[in-house]
Formats: structure tokens, sequence, C-alpha cells
């Protein structure tokens, strides 16, 4: 009878652990799956409303409603700036995204009160890609990527799963980090390239092949930073996700299978021993 109890015993709380920890991994997987549209989407949110929503209505106020540039400039600023000081003043930290915007606009708005030729205006118009670009590769260059939090909704897609394994890369993983820095330094130098492209092409090419030159130049800045970046920095961090996601569930697999497991050297003993 006495041999009994240890066995008895130990399988009990091994289902037992094995029970809970299955309850818990459940439990979290059938959390995880309901994704917080709010979280998912801060990312593209934030893209969007610091610098997309700026860009747009700079150009819709100067081309439909006929604003100053100057006039045009103040107003579409308004948006990021009001976001900047809200971060500072009600979550205490720094909106970069908010804030280099910001800056491009009052850039922007210094070089209209200064442009005297078409050839300046032009040139001007660089003022957002420049300062936006410098500011990436900035980021990228000391290691804080800024574009990293806004890329990773969209390699997670909803996933908490990957969402999980992005966090854990991010504070483990000197490769992942890397990679990060990498689409953020692409992105900065194309940026940045574009910029000089329009500067030069403003002082030495006609007004009138400048005019739509420059969207041009933009349209392959953007299209060769998406290529360029995906080779050297998105590839490897979707690989690693995956990976790091495999790894995670085949660990929590086998825990939870160890625990649930009986243990019979510990009924053995006792059993030799009366056997004896």
């Amino acid at each position: 009878m006495d041999s009994q109890a240890p066995h008895r015993t130990t399988a009990g709380a091994g289902t037992g652990t094995g029970t809970g920890e299955a309850a818990r991994t459940g439990g979290t997987a059938r959390t995880g799956g309901t994704a917080r549209p709010g979280k998912n989407l801060e990312g593209p949110r934030a893209l969007l409303l610091d610098v997309g929503v700026p860009i747009a209505s700079y150009y819709v106020l100067t081309g439909v409603f006929g604003l100053s540039t100057l006039a045009a400039l103040a107003w579409s600023g308004a948006l990021p700036a009001a976001r900047s000081v809200w971060s500072l003043v009600r979550e205490r930290r720094l909106n970069a995204m908010a804030t280099v915007m910001t800056v491009t606009n009052v850039v922007g708005l210094l070089l209209s009160l200064m442009a005297g030729d078409e050839r300046l205006m032009l040139a001007k118009d660089s003022a957002v890609s420049s300062t936006f670009g410098l500011a990436v590769l900035v980021s990228a260059l000391i290691g804080r990527p800024m574009l990293a939090p806004t890329l990773k909704p969209w390699l997670t897609r909803g996933d908490t799963a990957k969402a999980a394994a992005w966090d854990r890369l991010t504070a483990g993983s000197a490769r992942f980090r890397r990679a990060q820095s990498r689409h953020s330094a692409v992105w900065g130098a194309a940026l940045l390239g574009e910029c000089v492209a329009r500067v030069i092409g403003a002082f030495t090419l006609p007004v009138d092949v400048m005019v739509w030159l420059g969207t041009v130049l933009l349209i392959v800045a953007v299209v060769v930073a998406t290529v360029v970046s995906a080779m050297v920095g998105i590839h490897t961090m979707v690989w690693m996700l995956v990976a790091e996601v495999a790894a995670h569930a085949e660990a929590g697999a086998g825990t939870g299978a160890a625990a649930s497991a009986p243990a019979p050297d510990v009924s053995a003993a006792p059993a030799a021993t009366a056997a004896r």
C-alpha cells in the first residue's frame, strides 16, 4: 500500500501541472487570437496621422484651396505639432514621428520666407524628405531605428504570437536589431538621396522639367528603398520571426509534455524496497 502512494501522488502532481500549463497556454492562445485592433494599428495609424495627413493636406491646401505655401505649411503641421505636445505633456514621452514632421514644417516655413525665386521654391519641396530622411538615418546609426515601431504591425499582422516574438527578438537578438537598423538606414539614405538629386536638379535643369521630375525622383526613391530594405532587412526579420514563433511553440509543448508525464522513478524505489 505504501509503495503505491508516492506513485499516485507524483502522477497526480504531474497531471495537475500539465493541466494547469495547458490551461494557461490555451488561455493565452485564445486571448492572443483576439488581437486588439487599436494596439495592432498603432504603427500604421501613427504613420498616417504624423506623416501621411500633413503631406496630403499640404498639397490639398495649395492645389485645391489655393492657399499660399506659408499658410499650407502652417495648417498641415498643426496635427503633428499637437500630437507631439500631447505626448510630452500627457504621456511624458517624445513622439519621434510627430516631432520630426513638426521640425520639417518649421524648416519649410523658414525656407518659404527666404524663397525669392522659383528655383528655390522647387528646392524647398525637398525639406520634407530631407529632414525626415536624416532623422530616420540617424536613428538607425545610433541603434534606435525610428521605423521599427511602424514596421512591426505590418510584419506581425495582428498575430499575437508573432508580436510577442518581435518583442523577444528586439530585446534579445542583436541580429534582429541590426536588421531593423538596416531597414531604417536604407529608407533614410534613399530619402536623403532624393533630396540631393532634387536640389541639384532645381538649380541645373529647366524649371518646367523639375516640376514633374521632382515627383518622379520621389517615386524612384520610394521604390528603391522598398526593394533594398526588403532584401537587407525585412526578409531577415520575417525569417527570424517565423523561427522564433516555432521555437517558442515547441518549447512550450515540450514543457507541457514533461510536466504531464508520470514519474516512475519515484515509485520504483519504494517498490524495490518492499520487494527486498
